[in-house]
Parts: C-alpha cells; sequence; structure tokens
C-alpha cells in the first residue's frame, strides 16, 4: 500500500487556514484520495485538553518551557494516535499547524532556542515531517484586523502584541527561505478565492506525480 502524503497549513493569526484547509480537503477528496482532516494544538482527545489548557487566557503566566513542552507533549498523542496510522493506511492527511508553528511561537516569538525545539521535534516525530508545507503569509495588521472583525474573545495567544506577531512571521518567512523544496509561500492578503485558486495550482503542481485519474 502506498503511503500517504502529509501537508500542513500554517501562518499566523487571521491567515484563513481554516477556509483554505477547507478547500484543500476538498480537492483531494475530488482526486479520489481518503483525507483525514487534524489540527494543533489538538487532533486527539488528549491534545484537545491541552489545547483548551495552552489557549486558555487564565494562564497568561505559563511558564515559556512549559509551553513548548505542552506543545510537543500533545504533538506526541497526535503523531502516536493519529497521523502516522494514516499516514500507513494510505490516506492523505492534512493539518491546521504543526511543528513549524512551534519554531515560529514558540521559538520566534518566545525566543526559545531552536536547538531545544530541533531536539524535541526530533524526539517525537522521528523521521516524520510534512510533504508540504502551505504557508499562508499575510502582513501582521491585516491578520491581526481579520482575527479581531470576527469580534470573538482572545485567546492566550492572540492576546500578545504586535512585536510578537512580526518576530512570528518573520521565523515562518526563514523556515520556508530555509526549505524551498518543502514550503509553498502563498499571499494571503489577497481575496480568499484567488488564494485558493494559487493554492490549486501550486499543489497539483508540486504533487504531480502522485494524482491518479
Amino acid at each position: 500500500m502506498q503511503r500517504g502524503r502529509f501537508i500542513v497549513l500554517e501562518g499566523g493569526e487571521g491567515a484563513g487556514k481554516s477556509s483554505n484547509l477547507q478547500c484543500l480537503q476538498q480537492m483531494l477528496e475530488a482526486r479520489g484520495l481518503r483525507v483525514l482532516r487534524t489540527r494543533e494544538p489538538g487532533g486527539t482527545p488528549l491534545g484537545e485538553a491541552l489545547r483548551f489548557i495552552l489557549l486558555d487566557p487564565v494562564y497568561e503566566g505559563m511558564e515559556l518551557k512549559a509551553e513548548l513542552l505542552l506543545m510537543f507533549a500533545m504533538r506526541a498523542q497526535h503523531v502516536a494516535q493519529v497521523i502516522r496510522p494514516a499516514l500507513e493506511a494510505g490516506t492523505w492527511v492534512i493539518s491546521d499547524r504543526f511543528t513549524s508553528s512551534s519554531y515560529a511561537y514558540q521559538g520566534g516569538g518566545r525566543g526559545l532556542e531552536t536547538e531545544t525545539i530541533a531536539w524535541l521535534e526530533n524526539l517525537v516525530q522521528s523521521d516524520l515531517r510534512p510533504d508540504l508545507t502551505l504557508l499562508l503569509d499575510t502582513p501582521v495588521d491585516v491578520g491581526l484586523a481579520r482575527m479581531r472583525s470576527r469580534g470573538e474573545p482572545e485567546d492566550r495567544i492572540e492576546h500578545e502584541s504586535r512585536p510578537f506577531f512580526e518576530r512570528v512571521r518573520a521565523s515562518f518567512l526563514e523556515q520556508a527561505a530555509a526549505a524551498p523544496e518543502r514550503f509553498i509561500v502563498l499571499d494571503a492578503a489577497q481575496p480568499l478565492a484567488e488564494v485558493q485558486a494559487s493554492m490549486q495550482a501550486q499543489v497539483e503542481r508540486y504533487f504531480a506525480a502522485c494524482w491518479t485519474d
């Protein structure tokens, strides 16, 4: 049985990951592929419980390393319980965030050492890496305006300052520049229909050899 593929959507606040993830799922399923859609933080019952802790503003003073370790505890369960079994069964897995977000938020945003994150990545994931990461890039001001226009209460991460989100964006773009064979950067400041058209064209080009007619 052919292994499934692992595609991740990344980006800052207000980048439109949820809408584009749904579009990506529909695109892949239209090709006759089995698709599993998941998210981080979350993805499993344990992961969803940890998501609540990670995002609840009541834990505003969470120690930075505690945040990082909770993220990787969630990810360990996610990889073992959901992602690896699905890929081995031939299912394509698409995820709203994965480890690039840890490098961006806990590394770039919080200032934790990249070497520490890389060590945890290897411990938890072994050789598992996304086959493709779609980075939905948008200027911070645009993303924050979109986020706040929803009128929903902000979570613990969304409470952060503009400079924090600028560092997060810079980290995402640095990761993409360092691994162009795995990252595709999409201009998510465009209207949604244009972003989705660009995403579809890029994904079909990248995985041309994998599609089944």
